[in-house]
């Protein structure tokens, strides 16, 4: 496994396993095969609900809980500061454990406008050890530069919605800009809405490289220094995409797969962070 640094000192996987829909008997197998594969980092949300089964792989994994990294999301009905607490206290209850690895404000809600109050819960919850790393998501650089104006405290990473069809190449460069670590939700878009796998220049450069469709994309991330967090439950997309660190795409094939940006028509639900507004 390949890991990036963070601006607070601490490192992560560069590939972590996004757990959405990922529940109960059947997902506690997958979370174990991925373990049993190499994987070390797993993403997840309160409102993915699937906290008490990702805690129960964890607490049975023979592996020492300082080598598995754990990434959750405070959502948007808790950004007060009193709730922000409370709400990542109930989450390490559910999943027994004593901290998490990463926490991010899930969107920032500009339109209610308490995420800097969020932000000062995740920074006391640091200092208190409750957190390794704090980071935020979907957040435009607007909202970076708000938060580490009024609190002094930038984020360590920002996960944003990041695929072929919307690369998001202004967020990402102002997260570098600012010593940020840029992670990237659907990596290959989602589903039937906008899936990037089944692109033509994307399966003729899989082909190239002699990899799969979803290889090239995480290698693509990969070497812009973005963590990837694709979601997989298959053990044949487990071990691959864990496969997607031992090569190195040419430049002239990084700028192809740039230009299959479709700009805001690319977004896979309309989602812009400026507008959406996520209370759950």
């Amino acid at each position: 496994m390949e890991y990036f640094s963070f601006n607070d000192g601490n490192r992560y996987p560069a590939l972590a396993l996004g757990t959405v829909w990922i529940q109960g008997k059947e997902g506690l197998g997958t979370i174990q095969k991925a373990l049993d594969l190499g994987y070390r980092a797993f993403d997840t949300s309160t409102n993915y609900y699937n906290e008490g089964m990702l805690g129960q792989a964890i607490r049975q994994s023979p592996l020492a809980r300082e080598e598995i990294f754990i990434s959750a999301k405070l959502p948007g009905a808790a950004h007060q500061y009193d709730k922000a607490i409370k709400y990542l206290e109930e989450s390490l209850f559910r999943m027994g454990l004593d901290y998490f690895d990463k926490y991010l404000i899930h969107w920032p809600l500009p339109m209610q406008d308490l995420y800097v109050e969020a932000w000062q819960a995740l920074i006391d919850a640091q200092k208190d050890g409750l957190i390794k790393s704090i980071g935020v998501s979907n957040f435009q650089p607007d909202h970076l530069d708000k938060l580490i104006k009024e609190t002094g405290v930038t984020p360590a990473s920002n996960q944003i919605e990041r695929h072929p069809y919307f690369n998001n190449l202004e967020v990402v460069q102002a997260n570098q800009d600012r010593g940020i670590v840029t992670e990237a939700w659907s990596p290959f878009g989602r589903g039937v809405l906008n899936d990037v796998l089944n692109n033509q220049r994307v399966k003729d450069l899989a082909r190239k490289y002699d990899k799969q469709a979803a290889q090239v994309i995480l290698n693509w991330n990969y070497q812009a220094g973005i963590l990837s967090n694709p979601r997989a439950d298959r053990e044949d997309h487990l071990r691959a995409n864990l496969a997607s660190f031992d090569f190195k795409l040419d430049p002239d094939d990084i700028k192809a797969l740039n230009n299959l940006d479709q700009g805001e028509a690319g977004r896979v639900e309309n989602q812009h962070p400026d507008i959406y507004e996520e209370y759950v």
